[in-house]
């Protein structure tokens, strides 16, 4: 081992360990994210979908069908990711691809009458368990715009540290 690697080493402790553990924003949130994806995954699998899949569906309930890229931006994806998401509800026939009329590079994405048929069973499923645990938090508004102004950051967008 190089010594610069050593001397770097030889600062971290278990109390680093724990001072990560108990303070570190990122892996808080990330261990939230994981728990309240469970908890609606456990939901909604009555309706045949995943959290993940209710967001995409949900993202696609508009008068008019949007682009990938709009979509994508939405749900803070990247345009690869997005389409491998859209595949099997494609093949459930719950989503339909088209070629945009005014761009034939973009792709418009729709509902299929079977995924409103599904959104619309989802929808007071999450009702419920949304308002359940909601009324765990003591101010799920403070928390939602902390979220909201942390997703909307230039930095994060630029994939840079701020």
């Amino acid at each position: 081992m190089s010594t610069s690697r050593m001397h770097r080493s030889a600062g971290l402790t278990f109390e680093t360990t724990h001072l990560v553990r108990d303070t570190c924003l990122c892996l808080h949130a990330q261990r939230a994210a994981r728990a309240l994806s469970r908890r609606f995954d456990f939901a909604l699998k009555p309706v045949g979908i995943t959290s993940g899949q209710f967001s995409l569906l949900m993202s696609l309930n508009r008068p008019e069908p949007p682009n990938l890229g709009s979509v994508a931006t939405l749900l803070a994806m990247d345009r690869t990711t997005l389409t491998a998401n859209l595949k099997p509800l494609e093949r459930r026939g719950l989503v339909k691809t088209a070629t945009d009329p005014t761009d034939s590079r973009a792709r418009l994405l729709r509902l299929t009458p079977a995924g409103r048929t599904v959104l619309a069973e989802a929808v007071p499923i999450w009702q419920h368990l949304h308002a359940t645990i909601e009324a765990t938090l003591s101010d799920g508004d403070h928390l939602r715009s902390g979220l909201s102004l942390l997703s909307k950051s230039e930095d994060c967008v630029a994939g840079q540290a701020p």
